[in-house]
């Protein structure tokens, strides 16, 4: 029997979940889902099926097996908690919530349903990732050292200007460490461990006269395991650069950019690549949607949460609003 699926947002990272579940076997879209009259006409044309301004009238109406919600960041928790509660389940962009009250209710509320969710760390599924994590669990490397990280990209005011709530406190939750660089934040405390303290700052060194959030930030991390990572991220770049992820061990030293470099302190050296896609979507959106929303398909049956949960996805949310917290003492808005 087929699984049941609909799109709630239809604006550009919908088209990579459009394109997964075109290509998914025994699933079927069977309604889309937008605010905007423009955005949803055209999604509509595009996929042959009905078209809702209100997830709420959608469920309904449609009854899903699956949601995909691809909204503004601060539709996120609201928007899936309540699918949750509907008993249908959820596959949601990063990040899990715009405030820490939001990612913390929708920890809950998942908690304590039976339907499943996903949160879109879809990078864990790349090639590289996943080599990593299993080199570093494997204990082959010796302990983890340490590790540093880049996300050197580049954003116009045109950007913003686009989809304004990007810019803000109150759609966006943040700016560069909310929609673009939280992906390696979530991949450094997994590959390393989680964070138990950070020292950090996010700051507005470029877009200052388009945007209220921060387009630069650069912290120190500290890991359960003793290992210290250092982080660094802007918008201010020339280009959007391959992000860099070295983690140091004991008997070897692996770099991402792209592809995986092990450098191994005997000398050896191997390379794994990194998968390409000729997806639609951007080329920095990666190319592991597809996986992570096959696996979520795959393991709907099953009893436990999925793994990327919003409990794990609370890590790097977590990590993310204690550098506001560092870097705006006093303003409410932008570390709750």
């Amino acid at each position: 029997m087929s699984t049941t699926a609909a799109v709630i947002g239809c604006g550009d990272v919908s088209a990579v979940h459009f394109e997964a579940l075109a290509k998914l076997d025994g699933a079927t879209l069977v309604a889309v889902c937008d605010s905007d009259p423009e955005r949803l006409a055209a999604a509509v044309a595009a996929r042959g099926v009905p078209g809702f301004a209100d997830h709420l009238s959608m469920i309904e109406a449609v009854r899903p097996d699956v949601v995909h919600i691809c909204t503004p960041h601060d539709q996120h928790a609201s928007v899936a908690a309540e699918c949750l509660e509907r008993g249908v389940n959820v596959i949601v962009e990063k990040p899990l919530a715009h405030t820490l009250a939001e990612g913390r209710r929708l920890v809950d509320v998942a908690s304590a349903g039976s339907a499943k969710i996903a949160v879109c760390f879809q990078n864990r599924y790349n090639a590289t990732s996943q080599a990593m994590s299993a080199l570093l669990s494997s204990g082959e490397l010796g302990a983890v050292m340490g590790a540093s990280a880049t996300v050197m990209w580049q954003r116009s005011a045109e950007y913003y200007r686009d989809r304004p709530w990007r810019g803000t406190w109150a759609g966006g939750g943040g700016g560069l460490m909310m929609n673009q660089a939280i992906h390696t934040v979530d991949l450094l405390q997994w590959l390393v461990g989680d964070v138990v303290a950070v020292s950090g700052n996010a700051s507005t060194r470029f877009l200052g006269g388009t945007i209220e959030v921060e387009d630069t930030t650069e912290f120190v991390a500290e890991h359960a395991n003793g290992a210290r990572s250092a982080f660094y991220a802007t918008l201010a770049n020339a280009s959007n650069a391959p992000v860099t992820l070295e983690v140091v061990t004991e008997k070897a030293v692996l770099s991402l950019r792209g592809d995986l470099t092990v450098a191994h302190r005997d000398g050896r050296t191997e390379v794994i690549p990194e998968r390409r896609s000729g997806s639609g979507g951007r080329s920095y959106w990666g190319v592991s949607h597809e996986l992570l929303i096959n696996d979520f398909y795959g393991r709907l049956s099953e009893t436990e949460p999925f793994w990327i949960s919003p409990a794990e996805a609370e890590k790097s949310l977590r990590i993310v609003k204690d550098i506001y917290r560092q870097s705006y003492p006093g303003a409410a808005h932008q570390v709750s």
